[in-house]
């Protein structure tokens, strides 16, 4: 990944040719540990295999309803319940079919006589996620003749929660969800900070919202989160969340058996030994790739995510740490070409062993595609390595001349650096099977799809690592370029403002994604793709939460990957 950890002597110069160093941590995951990984024997794979069933059939029944008031309303509490524990790749089919049935009969829950908050806003939420076309008029019922909420709303938490949570699928111009989100946010932080209940799991989904909500937050980490709450309410589905324990185990095994190939494909490549300058981090870009498609029939695709991130982060170092700027454009210039002769023009042995593990990796990546397809992607996925190369040369001539971009051409370059768009590209080929030559025009161009995913991930990363750079003598950073424009004056305004940045990408993703992209036929992306993007933007988030969860990933970090990947509900 695109992020820049360097020690303090390593920002000398590129000019006295001496080779940098970077003091990153040592990987907390070694490949004896990864390897002794117990997996399922399968015994009495039977009586598993039948208690599976009795219970998938069991839940698939309970979504189905009759079209009557009360129906609805239990229906649609039910599949956000599903779709929180982790299940909705099990009942994708079954949830469409109840939402379409939903909308149809819209009406009998937007009860204009007895109007329910958490209703009106659950449906939104839900109906939106799934691609469904709703509007924000559906809320002007509980605004006041000002187009503001009424205040008596504030009473009601669990509409509230709900209504905060609706607000984030919001899209640019939609003023009441703003609204919604501003009206919202204060009440509840005002119910966390004073107490205001007594009901102690409300008071932990409300502190679980304001920390990040919902629509942003990486699904497996939600769904192992919500196993435990669910389980902690009185009126808890047993069966629900007793099939929801079964199914995150499972899909966690698959897990373990896609990382095991993985690490051996790494510890063959050799990378990690030959190359001491670059960060070995294998189960944080494994974790990574978990989270951008989490399905386990996708083992493939987490598996050659994982090599690109890997590939990715590697050469990202030679440009940070490693390569003087000469050698940088010189093997800027080998990776444009994708010439395997070309390679002769690197003097420098590491250099060659990197574009060597490129140059073999992908072309077999292609080939792949071209076998199982019938078509050859190699020009679509070279010009993205390309023009993520050239970005990073970008940044490299920045540093070396001590220039200062404009915020303008700062992001112009960084959303192409923060590595986004190579690894959606790679999704896109990796993902499908019926290529159309829409897409492939779009990949090339950067669609909208692309680029607020990868925005979203540079400005997540410059939060959390902006600061440590300015300090080493970095000078393209998103503060020191917002500063150089004058937008803001402090540390505190500039923080926001790019947190505004953030946010309004995410409202522009919502409508080139969520709203269209998903259900309009029209589209040349499938939904699995509109989700691996989207999917991109809240692994972002998750990894630069805290802290950097790549160049410097902490006991926090570590606890996330292990309930992930590594312990078992």
């Amino acid at each position: 990944m695109s992020t820049k950890h360097l020690a303090t002597a390593a920002r000398t110069s590129h000019l006295d040719g001496r080779r940098l160093t970077a003091n990153y941590n040592p990987n907390m995951w070694s490949y004896d540990f990864i390897q002794s990984l117990q997996i399922d024997d399968h015994d009495h794979e039977e009586d598993k295999d039948n208690r599976w069933k009795l219970l998938e059939e069991d839940v698939k029944n309970m979504i189905d309803y009759d079209n009557d008031a009360q129906s609805l309303v239990t229906t649609i509490e039910l599949i956000d319940d599903i779709q929180r524990l982790g299940l909705r790749h099990r009942f994708e089919a079954s949830i469409t079919e109840a939402l379409d049935r939903v909308l149809k009969n819209l009406d009998q829950i937007i009860n204009k006589d007895t109007p329910s908050l958490h209703l009106n806003a659950l449906s939104f939420r839900l109906l939106r996620q799934h691609g469904f076309q709703v509007f924000q008029d559906a809320f002007k019922i509980f605004t006041d003749y000002d187009g503001s909420f009424k205040n008596c709303l504030c009473k009601d938490v669990k509409g509230m929660l709900s209504l905060y949570e609706a607000s984030f699928l919001g899209i640019e111009g939609e003023t009441l969800l703003d609204e919604a989100l501003a009206f919202t946010s204060m009440h509840l932080k005002n119910l966390s900070i004073f107490h205001v209940t007594q009901d102690k799991g409300v008071l932990e989904q409300v502190s679980h919202a304001l920390e990040m909500p919902l629509h942003h937050r990486m699904q497996r980490l939600e769904a192992r989160w919500y196993i435990e709450a669910y389980g902690k309410k009185a009126n808890a589905n047993q069966v629900l969340l007793e099939f929801a324990k079964l199914d995150y185990n499972v899909v966690q095994q698959t897990y373990q058996r896609d990382f095991k190939d993985v690490s051996r494909w790494w510890k063959d490549m050799g990378l990690a030994k030959k190359l001491s300058f670059s960060r070995d981090k294998l189960m944080e870009l494994f974790f990574w790739s978990v989270g951008i498609v989490f399905e386990p029939q996708f083992s493939n695709l987490r598996k050659g995510i994982t090599k690109v991130s890997a590939l990715i982060m590697t050469i990202d170092d030679v440009y940070d740490v490693y390569g003087t700027l000469d050698e940088l454009k010189l093997f800027t210039s080998v990776v444009e070409r994708w010439d395997v002769n070309a390679v002769e023009i690197l003097s420098e042995y590491k250099l060659k062993l990197c574009f060597l593990a490129l140059y073999n990796t992908v072309n077999e990546m292609t080939y792949e595609t071209l076998k199982e397809q019938g078509v050859n992607v190699l020009p679509y996925v070279t010009k993205a390595w390309a023009d993520m190369c050239k970005s990073w040369l970008t940044e490299a001539e920045w540093r070396h001349n001590k220039y200062t971009p404009t915020f303008e051409e700062y992001l112009a370059n960084a959303w192409i650096s923060s590595s986004g768009v190579v690894i959606l590209v790679h999704i896109y080929f990796l993902l499908n099977q019926n290529i159309l030559d829409e897409a492939l025009r779009c990949l090339e161009n950067h669609h909208d799809l692309l680029r607020w995913p990868s925005l979203i991930f540079r400005l997540s990363n410059d939060l959390v690592t902006s600061k440590a750079e300015l300090e080493r003598g970095e000078t393209a950073t998103s503060i020191s370029c917002i500063k150089r424009d004058g937008v803001v004056s402090d540390e505190e305004s500039t923080i926001k403002y790019i947190t505004n940045l953030i946010e309004n990408s995410w409202k522009k993703m919502n409508k080139d994604g969520l709203l269209f992209g998903v259900s309009s036929a029209s589209s040349p992306f499938t939904k699995e793709f509109v989700a691996a993007a989207i999917n991109l933007a809240r692994i972002a988030q998750c990894i630069y939460q805290y802290g950097d969860g790549f160049g410097a990933p902490d006991k926090r970090v570590k606890n996330q990957i292990l309930a992930v990947i590594v312990q078992p509900v």
